[in-house]
C-alpha cells in the first residue's frame, strides 16, 4: 500500500487546570488517531500550541500520560505558545499531527470543547 504524508489538525477548549488540559488533549488525540486509523509507527511528529492563558500542564505530558488508544511513548512531541492575536479565542489547545496514511485517505480533523468555532467547516454536527 502506498502511503503519503498528511497533516491532521485539531483543537480543544480547556480550562487552566491539569485535569481539563489533560482531558482535552486526550479526547482530541484519541479521536484523531481513531478516525484516521493512525498507528504509532505512522506518526512523524505531534506539535501542540496553547494560548497564553493555559499553563497548568504541558500538552505533551498530557498526551504521553493519557490513554489515546495507541502507544505514543516514542513519538516526537513538541509544544509552543500560540501567537497572541488580538480578538482570538482564549483557552485553546491546537494540534498538528504529521502522519503517513494510505495515499487515498480522506483526513478527518477534530474540533471539540468550544473549538468548533475555529473551524466550523471541520466541526462535526
Amino acid at each position: 500500500m502506498e502511503k503519503k504524508l498528511f497533516g491532521l489538525r485539531g483543537a480543544s477548549g480547556a480550562e487552566n487546570t491539569k485535569e481539563s488540559i489533560q482531558a482535552g488533549v486526550v479526547e482530541m488525540c484519541r479521536k484523531l488517531f481513531a478516525e484516521n486509523n493512525v498507528r504509532s509507527e505512522d506518526i512523524v511528529s505531534v506539535h501542540f500550541t496553547l494560548t497564553k492563558d493555559l499553563n497548568a500542564v504541558n500538552p505533551c505530558f498530557a498526551l504521553r500520560h493519557g490513554d489515546v488508544g495507541i502507544d505514543v511513548s516514542q513519538c516526537a512531541l513538541f509544544a509552543s505558545q500560540e501567537v497572541d492575536i488580538q480578538g482570538s479565542p482564549e483557552c485553546m489547545i491546537r494540534v498538528l499531527i504529521h502522519a503517513y496514511l494510505p495515499s487515498d485517505a480522506v483526513v478527518r480533523h477534530c474540533y471539540i470543547r468550544g473549538a468548533e468555532r475555529l473551524r466550523p467547516d471541520f466541526a462535526k454536527k
